[in-house]
């Protein structure tokens, strides 16, 4: 009996512990299905457990010839499925990319545990602390873009259009290497210049020239085809524009077209503020306005830098590598920089001060550009640049980040009678602010006389002071609309001119756009006596001047323009016409 019931109460307790005869410690056994069902329940609570601390992953339990493993959802697992995709071949293939997978889902890409590839098999499985505790490192290969072979890096990069390519070249010297590919870039050049001549007419010795080089593109050095078509694509983007702007308006002299020119080459502005320590912050224009003769740009924002480390700012135009008429350009592609201008920010003082209302302040900096200050903050709340659109696109596109566009060589007209001084010239004058015009007029048969000459300046009349009729209104109260993207305001007494001189032959001879002050004059003028007070506007260069007096008239609350004189440089007048004033 005490056997009998030793034997019932083990096989109900299959965990009880028993001696043996021998004085040792054994486990009884238990039945092969008890053992699977024992193992089935601790696998689904673990599984439970690990689901349960990390809710951001899903797993997928699968059963593989190796054992038994978990993976990341499909789309989860990046590269290292990839990789054991190209290491296996045949059905080993896919249960390499499951391992793969296992590896990604368990070690989250973290440095400790990679992917081996296991020899005599085509099967990638995981190494970890568990199975092989005593494995060295070097054993283990950890998968990355770099090692993929440069075939397969070839074959990705031939689906990549143009900017894209020039893009992903940015990434590496190694990157920028097979970015390069002539076999790569000969596809762009000949879909982009091949001949569209029919199949009968006889071919030039240039395009079998082209036929020979293409059957020998190993010959050529990395990157020749690259060159050979971006130069092509800027040389056939320069013919279209120069088109474009062939036509001219009779009362301007400037462009028809320019508008349309500026929206085929997709230029853009850019500020780069250069801090004393050499950083470099690039801004690019946040809004712009386009004038009849100018367009106006503006940059604001929130993350402007520390105005005392600044230095300089450099004004330059932007335009994309790749110019399409039929595309809008990809405001994250490669873009062109050439420099406009340069500015000196520690020229930010009272005597460029031009106006201010009681949020900000504003400076102007020859040639064209509006710097606004916050009043209780030495801090930058904006940049305005005003751009005259004589020479516009080719400053903006044909010069470099470091160099400015030089204007090619001018040939000296002859003057026929230079005892007669300068006749026929044509000024053609705005006044706007933000948007507002206040004046836009034309003056022709423009003259000065040799006597005219003072201080090395020659001087026209286009308003006489004892004319009335000459006199012209201002439309509305003159001042500068400014906005950001917090404030917006409104600065009086303070535009921007425009200015746009023809010469005798209709061509531009002297153009200039910037702000000015409407400042109050300190004693009234020689000349008839009007029922308001007394304004002038005045701006000077190197090259010449404007001085115009304005009435303030109370009945009607305008603005009246009763003189305008302007003054030309005799150094530029000898310089284009060869004379010796």
């Amino acid at each position: 009996m005490t056997g009998a019931w030793e034997r019932s109460r083990t096989r109900k307790c299959p965990e009880r512990r028993s001696r043996s005869k021998s004085g040792g410690v054994h486990r009884e056994t238990q039945p092969t299905s008890a053992r699977a069902w024992t193992r089935l329940c601790a696998r689904v609570r673990g599984s439970a457990s690990r689901l349960h601390c990390r809710p951001a992953r899903r797993y997928l339990w699968v059963s593989m010839a190796t054992g038994r493993g978990r993976m990341l959802w499909p789309g989860c697992f990046g590269l290292q499925a990839l990789r054991g995709c190209l290491l296996g071949d045949g059905a080993g293939a896919g249960a390499g990319a499951a391992a793969a997978a296992a590896a990604a889902g368990r070690s989250g890409f973290r440095k400790g545990s990679g992917v081996r590839l296991v020899r005599g098999s085509s099967v990638l499985r995981q190494s970890t602390r568990h199975d092989q505790p005593n494995e060295k490192s070097s054993s283990i290969c950890f998968i990355s873009l770099d090692r993929m072979p440069s075939e397969i890096l070839l074959n990705i990069f031939s689906y990549l259009d143009a900017v894209s390519l020039l893009c992903t070249g940015c990434v590496s010297r190694r990157f920028y290497h097979l970015a390069s590919d002539n076999f790569i870039w000969i596809k762009f050049y000949s879909a982009a210049f091949s001949s569209k001549r029919s199949h009968w007419k006889v071919k030039t010795v240039e395009e079998t020239a082209m036929s020979v080089s293409v059957l020998s593109v190993e010959d050529k050095e990395v990157g020749y085809w690259k060159k050979e078509y971006i130069t092509k694509q800027i040389s056939s983007v320069k013919a279209a524009l120069a088109h474009i702007l062939k036509p001219v308006n009779p009362y301007t002299g400037l462009p028809v077209k320019t508008k349309e020119a500026l929206r085929l080459s997709g230029l853009g502005w850019a500020i780069i503020l250069r801090e004393k320590s050499g950083k470099e912050h690039i801004m690019q224009h946040v809004d712009l306005s386009l004038n009849d003769t100018s367009v106006t740009v503006v940059w604001y924002g929130k993350n402007w830098p520390c105005l005392a480390t600044l230095s300089t700012l450099d004004l330059c135009g932007m335009t994309p590598v790749f110019m399409d008429r039929y595309k809008a350009p990809d405001p994250n592609g490669p873009r062109w920089l050439s420099l406009i201008a340069k500015y000196d920010l520690s020229h930010l003082s009272k005597s460029t001060m031009v106006g201010c209302d009681r949020l900000v302040r504003i400076f102007c900096l020859n040639p064209g550009l509006l710097v606004g200050l916050w009043q209780k903050e030495d801090g930058l709340a904006f940049v305005m640049a005003n751009l005259h659109f004589h020479r516009l696109v080719e400053r903006s596109t044909l010069g470099s980040a470091t160099l400015p566009y030089v204007l090619p060589p001018h040939s000296p007209f002859v003057d026929d009678s230079p005892e007669y001084g300068l006749q026929g010239y044509q000024l053609h004058i705005d006044m706007h602010g933000g948007g507002i015009f206040y004046l836009c007029s034309t003056f022709r048969n423009l003259f000065s006389r040799k006597g005219c000459i003072e201080n090395g300046y020659v001087k026209f009349m286009a308003i006489s002071l004892k004319n009335n009729r000459e006199h012209l209104p201002l439309i509305g109260k003159v001042g500068l609309a400014w906005r950001t993207n917090v404030f917006d305001g409104f600065i009086e007494r303070c535009c921007v001119v425009d200015v746009t001189l023809l010469d005798e032959h209709r061509k531009p001879f002297w153009c200039v756009s910037s702000p000015v002050c409407v400042r109050s004059a300190a004693y009234p003028s020689d000349g008839p006596n009007f029922l308001g007070h007394t304004y002038y506007v005045d701006y000077m260069d190197t090259e010449g001047g404007v001085h115009a007096e304005l009435v303030w008239i109370e009945e009607t609350e305008e603005y009246f323009l009763i003189s305008l004189a302007l003054y030309l440089s005799v150094a530029k007048i000898n310089h284009w016409f060869g004379t010796k004033y």
